[in-house]
């Protein structure tokens, strides 16, 4: 196998399928025939993915591997998730486990890309965050690996996550889905689900949420206080919007966690008093990407049924169609996960 298909994204909104090169695999490396392939909605924010086009899509794939390098710690035939990024265990950062601050985590992980007929594995990404996938677990589980862990991240990040009460969350697209799942989960006394799609608050209450918002129809806060009596010991930010931000914060009540699980357009700036934050003692808890440990937690919950795959995986497109799966992830409607299946 000389060469392969792979989905290219050339620009927001534009993505072909194209021939290229199969990936070679390195020594202590993998090479992974791509089962499917999960769109993630870093994938469709226009700023983000402008400036690192053309580019592969897809970071959260998962396969059979089908070629290994000397010394590698898989066998062929092995199902696997293997994350983008990996870091490198020994340094400063890593030991406190700050691990998307290390060099190393910055590098690819995988070549060229999820959403390609092949992809290979390096031998940093292959020992230290590729993870074997369960026979009891649909492969396609794999897909979900990745953004699971980056909401276990998230609650990694909490003050007090086994001692949850009112959890409001904004946004309800696949990480909203997953961090309602995971507050259910951690024993939240209430969830409360914000969006507009008559879709995905349906959905959320399927996920474990207790009431749901329509944003376009109420004020967030006021429906908050009439739902729950009282404002949120934990709100959890998903829109990269600065407004969705200013509304999490504004809905907290004193000594509550907000979490902040998207980057905004550059030049943003997100306003808030300090004052109501110092005197509240309200925390502003940025969370980005996830490590090796939040990863192996992340299929653990799979496998033991936290999270309802059926329902969160909403669409499956060959890759031929491709643009259409992107398109539909990029409209924010009547969709939760979306995958992307190569047939490996």
């Amino acid at each position: 196998m000389n060469t392969m298909r792979a989905a290219v994204i050339r620009a927001y909104r534009d993505v072909v399928v194209e021939t290229m090169p199969a990936p070679e695999v390195e020594p202590g490396g993998l090479l992974v025939r791509t089962a499917a392939c999960g769109i993630c909605s870093g994938d469709v924010m226009p700023w983000y993915i402008e400036k690192k086009a053309p580019l592969v899509l897809g970071h959260e794939p998962a396969g059979t591997v089908v070629a290994v390098g000397e010394n590698a710690p898989f066998a062929v035939g092995d199902r696997v998730f293997a994350h983008h990024h990996a870091p490198c265990m020994k340094c400063d950062l890593c030991r406190r486990g700050l691990y998307v601050h290390c060099e190393v985590w910055k590098q690819p992980a995988i070549t060229p890309g999820g959403c390609a007929e092949y992809f290979a594995v390096s031998a940093n990404g292959a020992r230290h965050d590729t993870l074997l996938i369960p026979d009891a677990l649909p492969i396609e589980a794999g897909c979900l690996v990745e953004p699971l862990g980056c909401a276990v991240k998230g609650f990694r990040r909490l003050r007090a996550p086994e001692q949850l009460g009112v959890v409001l969350v904004l946004g309800l697209g696949p990480m909203g889905l997953l961090n309602i799942a995971l507050a259910r989960h951690h024993g939240a006394s209430m969830i409360v689900a914000v969006d507009r799609v008559p879709y995905r608050l349906d959905l959320a209450r399927r996920f474990g949420a207790d009431a749901t918002v329509d944003f376009s129809q109420n004020n967030v806060k006021t429906a908050l206080l009439d739902i729950a009596g009282r404002s949120a010991d934990l709100v959890i930010v998903g829109p990269p919007d600065v407004a969705a931000m200013e509304t999490g914060v504004s809905c907290a009540a004193p000594g509550a966690d907000v979490l902040l699980f998207s980057p905004v357009t550059p030049g943003q700036e997100f306003a808030y008093d300090p004052n109501r934050l110092y005197f509240d003692e309200v925390n502003l808890i940025p969370s980005y990407s996830c490590g090796p440990d939040d990863t192996r937690d992340a299929l653990a919950l799979l496998a033991d049924g936290v999270i309802d795959i059926d329902a969160l995986v909403s669409q499956r497109f060959p890759l031929d169609k491709v643009g259409q799966a992107y398109d539909l992830v990029a409209a924010g409607g009547d969709s939760a996960k979306v995958l992307v299946e190569l047939g490996g």
